[in-house]
């Protein structure tokens, strides 16, 4: 195992993934606050650091058709961006999804339009949750580089063959600098391995049509399929963060169980706001409150059956969304998660919060009080459902 200490950013992290693993294809279109990441892949492939094929599109929809047309041709494709930029994508999302490529989108998260907004939060990334993308979150720089190595093992695997996002938050990742461990290149590719695709459009000893049209006795099926796929995802990733643990140390799993073993209170949330609950657990620990933390990485496919056994004997569970579903209820984790629990006969009392929208600030204060709400729900105290943490009142100016 070979490894090297260094501080980088989110963006620096992932685009040294992407260095290492040394795909074929990446078209991309700049946003904020992706930009970084193409502009340095760019700058390696210009520096003859790798041999990446770029392509300047002009838009969002153009690099992802373009990163589909690569995929559906054999090549190993990517592509990034951010909030609007991603939803300029919509039609090719599904596009990606439905004809089983394994390609990748690096996605730092940003809230969508409007109004204006660049901070983030998980809107873009919720918002194509039902597109048949895998979707993986990193709380710390280290995990967004970790993600992006891991992912095509995953993407490219016979019993999954579905496009993959690997999220990161925008500007509190993406930007900031952290510690992070680095493997050698060789380790990278020798993990990721080449890419040998069966079926592709240049294979001229099997024809194929990519993306045909599917009336009414045939396009049920393909979407059983797809279904299919999500569901067999849940082993690979775990196979394949087993196999990262041998090369790195760091072991991952479709979610993180902080402190959850005893505890009788539960926050489940997303991301890097996963460090400051991490915070107020250990604060409260140390008081001799028993109070954890599940930190979801994997939301596609949905881990429910593994949360609701994680969270099977806690009293109360608070589910915070970093982004809004506008149901007039829960967000899109805290619905999910209901279900699950719900579905496993899991008694646990939940609270579902928003928090985060827009990049307001989410503090380890707040978390304690999360917590404090918690207390008082399951001891027959009314709370209210569906807080936004940190409003402002009309009181302040």
């Amino acid at each position: 195992m070979a490894g090297k200490r260094d501080r980088m950013s989110g963006n620096e992290a992932v685009a040294l993934a992407i260095k290492q693993v040394n795909p074929d294809v990446m078209p991309a279109f700049p946003i904020t606050p992706s930009t970084e990441i193409p502009q340095m892949v760019s700058t390696f492939i210009a520096n003859g650091e790798i041999d990446t094929e770029f392509i300047p599109v002009e838009s969002e929809h153009s690099s992802m058709s373009a990163a589909i047309g690569a995929s559906a041709a054999g090549a190993r494709a990517l592509t990034a961006t951010s909030s609007c930029g991603l939803a300029f994508m919509w039609e090719e999302l599904y596009i990606a999804a439905s004809d089983r490529l394994p390609l990748v989108l690096c996605l730092v998260n940003r809230a969508l339009t409007g109004p204006i907004n660049i901070n983030c939060d998980h809107s873009d990334s919720m918002g194509a949750r039902d597109s048949g993308w895998l979707q993986v979150y990193a709380e710390t720089n280290q995990e967004a580089y970790d993600n992006f190595i891991m992912a095509y093992l995953v993407t490219e695997h016979p019993d999954v063959m579905l496009p993959m996002m690997v999220c990161q938050d925008g500007f509190i990742t993406s930007h900031a600098v952290m510690n992070i461990e680095t493997l050698d290149t060789d380790t990278v590719r020798e993990f990721v391995g080449d890419y040998k695709p069966e079926n592709f459009l240049l294979n001229s000893e099997m024809p194929m049509a990519i993306g045909p049209y599917a009336n009414s006795p045939f396009y049920m099926e393909t979407k059983m399929n797809q279904r299919i796929a999500m569901k067999n995802a849940k082993k690979v990733i775990l196979d394949v963060c087993e196999k990262f643990e041998k090369i790195s140390g760091r072991k991952y799993g479709l979610f993180e169980e902080y402190m959850l073993d005893d505890a009788e209170y539960a926050i489940v949330i997303i991301g890097s706001a996963a460090g400051n609950t991490k915070d107020a657990v250990d604060l409260l620990r140390e008081k001799g409150e028993k109070v954890g933390l599940l930190k979801l990485r994997v939301f596609r496919p949905f881990p429910g059956e593994e949360i609701a056994e994680a969270l099977k004997n806690t009293k109360a569970v608070a589910i915070l969304d970093r982004a809004e579903s506008f149901s007039g209820m829960g967000g899109p984790v805290g619905t999910e998660t209901k279900a699950a629990l719900m579905d496993a006969g899991v008694t646990s009392k939940v609270l579902n919060y928003f928090y985060g929208i827009g990049g307001r600030d989410y503090t380890e204060e707040d978390a304690m009080k999360v917590y404090d709400d918690l207390k008082k729900f399951a001891a027959g105290e009314e709370v209210e459902q569906y807080q936004y943490i940190g409003l402002r009142s009309r009181e302040e100016k």
